[in-house]
């Protein structure tokens, strides 16, 4: 006899490029808390909420895809594709494939920004989208991604 499943009260913090330089980086754009910092807050509002929070963090694509298909089963995932946004098919196309939402973060308005910032090709096939909130919108981030998943499967998420 097996018990619960421990990937259905897990969801995954995925970080992309550049964001292992968070606090170095830009403070102007993207805040002087660190990748360290948001995954401290976010794994600590996660055990507020009864989830478990998996965090991870790589500036190559292939990597990210991996983990993202690491995430079936999981409750969700909390993802800032980084620059992978504007234009990581296959990024965009391991979201859609996995049953798992998906809430895409990020932590300036890109749509203050430059132009090319604009287009995410990976928001269409998430459950929502942040943008411009700071470090706050992985908190917010990871509230969505629970009424996501409550709303589709009903219920709070088990232990």
């Amino acid at each position: 006899m097996s018990g619960p499943d421990p990937a259905r009260n897990r969801v995954l913090l995925l970080n992309g490029p550049n964001l292992n330089l968070l606090g170095e980086r830009d403070p102007e754009h993207y805040s002087s808390a660190t990748l360290a910092d948001v995954e401290r807050r976010v794994t600590e509002l996660g055990k507020e909420l009864g989830v478990s929070v998996t965090c991870a963090q790589s500036n190559h694509e292939g990597v990210l895809v991996e983990h993202v298909h690491g995430a079936r089963g999981m409750l969700g995932i909390v993802l800032n594709p980084g620059a992978f946004a504007h234009y990581s098919i296959a990024l965009r196309d391991a979201v859609e494939a996995v049953d798992t939402p998906c809430v895409e973060v990020h932590i300036s308005n890109v749509h203050a920004r430059e132009s090319f910032r604009h287009t995410s090709v990976t928001a269409p096939v998430t459950q929502g989208y942040i943008s411009g909130c700071g470090i706050t919108g992985y908190e917010l981030g990871l509230r969505a991604v629970l009424r996501s998943t409550t709303e589709r499967f009903g219920g709070a998420p088990s232990s």
